[in-house]
């Protein structure tokens, strides 16, 4: 017999049960479109992908999606034209000390990226946006799904080293359950981003922050 879920866990398949089948379509594609934006701005300027990726997390907390993308495409156009001195006087709309991370990323000669990224969320887009199947991106809206209610980014506790593997575990194993009783799979990523939207949508938040 299959071992029953957590309340946390019975959260996030109820939210996932919400969902529209729009918003089910757009959270499977969402990490892959966040991959194809930082491949097209890294042909476009000659940077690698991972790279690109790194600059996206960096400048993504909050940061509706929109203006992290162009704050990424500035940041990495003013570096290829002028360098650190360049990119550090890009407008963006995140705080200082993200572009900084951003622009470290830039004008880092290897590919160790998180330990330039620092902060789990930053770090978890990054390996989301490059397709890891094994990391889940834990920011408030996925710790409000968790925990069942609508909380405001202020109500959101800080999120801990073992709470943040627990929720992780517990998006995983929600996962297992949504494909063990339905006709598709998903991975956990995905499952993130499905319940974000549904969320988003029944608590009216229009912005898009991530």
């Amino acid at each position: 017999m299959a071992k029953a879920l957590t309340l946390n866990q019975r959260h996030i398949v109820a939210r996932f049960m919400d969902a529209t089948s729009g918003e089910i379509e757009y959270g499977k594609q969402w990490y892959s479109i966040a991959y194809a934006i930082a491949k097209r701005i890294s042909l476009e300027y000659g940077i690698n992908t991972e790279t690109v990726a790194a600059v996206i997390a960096a400048l993504s907390p909050n940061n509706k999606w929109e203006r992290n993308i162009k704050d990424a495409e500035n940041a990495v156009a003013a570096y290829m034209l002028g360098g650190v001195e360049e990119a550090m006087n890009v407008k963006v709309c995140t705080y200082k000390k993200n572009l900084a991370k951003a622009v470290y990323c830039l004008n880092s000669c290897h590919c160790d990226y998180e330990s330039l990224l620092i902060g789990p969320k930053v770090i978890e887009l990054y390996h989301s946006i490059l397709g890891a199947n094994d990391d889940v991106c834990i920011d408030g809206h996925a710790y409000s799904v968790w925990f069942g209610e609508r909380l405001t980014m202020k109500e959101v506790p800080n999120i801990g080293k073992i709470l943040r593997q627990r929720i992780k575990d517990d998006y995983i194993i929600a996962t297992e359950f949504i494909n063990d009783n339905g006709d598709e799979l998903f991975t956990p990523c995905q499952i993130q981003a499905i319940t974000w939207f549904a969320h988003k949508r029944l608590h009216n938040e229009a912005t898009q922050t991530v």
